[in-house]
């Protein structure tokens, strides 16, 4: 099974980190990062630069595109060559995703016309210029597209996609194995939680985070896991 991230320069890391270390488990998976140039890629926040080989142009097809967001988004949509790729791989992908302001590139390549779809809240109207429906959901499948909100809203949506990839046991073990049992310390981690006040701060950083997150399956500690879940975790890794 090949899963397959393309990477930019200021990319935002946790869209892609974060799915890739669930995606990572799922049994017989290889996840591979591809780039326009071969080379280092440097992420949104500065510090995490990734050495990818391999060009995206290399790929002719996989089972799962993932396009993960961040501030280097542009570029990728005002290049032709990259949008006609994503149409042609997502023609024989099993699941086309996107995290955060990745729903903007597919949105771009014309793969959410009318379609309901979610990205983080701060890129709503840039989203729905692209023909899509906002809706503010943390995860949005429409048969074999799913998109993700914000940043972190990526783990939800790869631990969904595990599922349907695999089966919920695995999913749920693979949460397990990744003690993915989110307890943020507060509840302000969508714009219908947050205060005015919170809000107003938000916009004066980068893109955020959006940490609000909403598991598919209550089984990321060994507590609330069941025993068939914990048994399957310790196959994994």
């Amino acid at each position: 099974m090949d899963i397959v991230i393309p990477l930019f320069d200021r990319f935002e890391p946790l869209d892609a980190i974060g799915p890739y270390e669930i995606l990572a488990y799922v049994p017989g998976a290889t996840v591979r990062f591809v780039t326009a140039e071969p080379g280092l890629v440097r992420d949104d926040l500065g510090a995490l630069p990734v050495h990818v080989p391999t060009a995206y142009t290399e790929v002719e097809r996989c089972d799962v595109l993932l396009v993960p967001g961040g501030g280097g988004i542009r570029p990728m949509l005002a290049d032709p060559g990259f949008l006609d790729w994503v149409r042609r791989i997502h023609a024989g992908t099993r699941f086309t995703t996107s995290v955060c302001t990745g729903s903007i590139v597919l949105g771009a390549a014309g793969l959410l016309t009318g379609l309901t779809a979610t990205t983080h809240w701060q890129a709503a109207a840039e989203l729905e210029s692209h023909g899509a429906v906002y809706t503010p959901e943390r995860v949005v499948r429409h048969g074999r597209l799913i998109t993700a909100a914000g940043v972190s809203s990526g783990i939800d949506m790869a631990v969904s996609l595990a599922a349907l990839l695999t089966d919920e046991l695995t999913a749920r073990a693979i949460q397990l194995t990744t003690e993915y049992d989110p307890q943020p310390p507060f509840d302000s981690g969508s714009v219908a939680k947050a205060s005015a006040e919170v809000v107003e701060r938000a916009r004066t950083l980068q893109l955020t985070t959006e940490y609000d997150p909403q598991p598919p399956f209550d089984s990321g500690s060994v507590a609330k896991a069941s025993a068939e879940v914990v048994e399957r975790a310790r196959t994994l890794g």
